[in-house]
């Protein structure tokens, strides 16, 4: 299966096009980067912001709801949310006061705040794991959660799925190339060989997951309940429950991470499709933006790890971080999971993200485009072939770095803002149906100027 797409000088011809309209139109942002570039590493304050379609980034003026400004005073229908990082939307008003209270108090002394006490009361009650910690960032929450559970099982390896997204953490750059585990292509500078490290297998596939489990060498698989960046690869029915089995069977934990799947609901796909895990990973988006991960686990495995005299997990043992758990990121979180991301917000995000996926596929069908559209609770994206993946694998084969660019330069130049990953959106509480309606004129259009091209 391979992408279907028009040939590369169509797609060239049109990217220019828009490039000269957004170079035309974005005189502050393109005389930025070229301050940019004298002080920042490529031009930028994390190398990321470079993925963007556009010939240099946007240069944010504000961001309120679901509304980005930039500094030449144009206005976006923000569909990307900061890659899920405001899934609660911009500047909540709910958490922008529970911040600016807190900085008025102090942000961090290494010290536990109420306010941690009851976010973690909360995650228990959404994800039903028992004992909480939290983290700098989603990455931290895995690289922790993986340590601990190496040190409770006194196995050394963890098993991922091709083309898994978990951060920066080093076991997971690894992907199936012919059948073989591979080092994932682009990691940069590998601390070691992730084959010695971890097993790889394609996602949904069964019979080589209880193979590579038999082993009995896997402290845990890491997890998320769909793939999503590598665009939304959903599980096989009956898939989680065989994955529970297997761990259960050979011993295995089971780590699941829910940092973008959160978007299936208050309890992410944990509680909406009634998994079973050990640990659960969250990050970004709970504490409205503030830097923020959290993992979770049963409470026999925080008894195991307390009592092991050889886990130094209060010092030097490759766990925790000063800014951990602060005192600001608890009062973000407490107010995000109090009074935003609820469940009632997320029957207007699902909703949303619904009419979405109407809109796109509407255009695919009005235009015969065989392209597809994957939904997930608050989250959906398009891809270029006529049926979805069920493997990492096979979703990589899909994609197409030209059409990806033309496509989001073409939006971004009439006001929308999706996921420069990927051809992901998502709805925050903020979000409206003006917002969607306005990606959907914009697919609209540019798949008119494509369909003529395509074979």
């Amino acid at each position: 299966m391979t992408a279907v797409a028009p040939p590369a000088s169509v797609l060239d011809a049109l990217i220019a096009r828009e490039t000269a309209r957004f170079e035309h139109e974005h005189p502050l942002s393109v005389a930025h980067a070229a301050r940019g570039r004298e002080s920042l590493l490529g031009g930028v304050p994390m190398s990321w912001m470079l993925r963007w379609a556009s010939p240099v980034p946007l240069v944010l003026h504000e961001a309120r709801g679901a509304t980005v400004t930039d500094i030449d005073g144009h206005a976006y229908a923000d569909l990307c949310l900061g890659d899920t990082g405001a899934m609660t939307g911009h500047a909540p008003p709910a958490v922008a006061t529970a911040i600016a209270d807190r900085a008025a108090r102090g942000m961090t002394a290494m010290l536990p705040t109420e306010d941690a006490a009851w976010v973690g009361s909360e995650l228990t009650r959404r994800f039903g794991v028992d004992r909480w910690q939290f983290t700098v960032s989603a990455t931290d929450a895995n690289r922790f959660a993986l340590r601990m559970a190496r040190a409770i099982t006194g196995r050394p390896k963890v098993l991922v799925f091709s083309y898994c997204y978990h951060g920066t953490v080093d076991e997971a750059f690894i992907t199936l190339e012919d059948g073989r585990p591979t080092v994932r292509e682009g990691n940069v500078g590998p601390a070691f060989d992730v084959r010695n490290t971890t097993r790889v297998v394609e996602f949904n596939d069964l019979d080589a997951l209880q193979r590579e489990l038999a082993h009995e060498d896997v402290a845990v698989v890491l997890t998320e309940p769909a793939l999503t960046n590598i665009g939304i690869v959903l599980p096989d029915p009956g898939f989680h429950d065989e994955l529970r089995r297997l761990c259960t069977a050979t011993g295995t934990l089971l780590l699941i991470d829910e940092t973008h799947t959160l978007s299936a609901g208050a309890g992410g796909c944990t509680r909406a499709w009634g998994l079973d895990p050990d640990i659960v990973v969250l990050g970004k988006a709970i504490a409205g933006g503030v830097p923020t991960g959290a993992f979770g686990m049963r409470a026999d495995m925080a008894e195991r790890i307390l009592a092991d005299r050889d886990a130094d997990i209060e010092d030097v043992g490759g766990v925790g971080g000063t800014l951990a758990g602060n005192a600001l990121s608890m009062a973000a979180a407490r107010a995000v999971l109090r009074e935003v991301l609820t469940d009632d917000a997320f029957g207007h995000t699902t909703a949303l993200a619904e009419r979405f996926a109407d809109g796109v596929r509407d255009a695919l069908t009005r235009h015969g485009v065989p392209w597809h559209v994957t939904q997930l609770g608050a989250r959906a994206e398009y891809r270029f072939a006529p049926d979805p993946p069920r493997d990492g694998g096979s979703s990589a084969a899909i994609g197409h770095d030209g059409l990806e660019r033309f496509l989001h330069l073409h939006a971004l130049n009439r006001g929308v803002l999706i996921t420069p990953f990927h051809n992901m959106a998502l709805m925050s509480p903020a979000t409206s149906e003006a917002d969607v309606d306005r990606h959907s004129a914009a697919f609209d259009e540019a798949l008119g100027e494509l369909a003529q091209h395509l074979a």
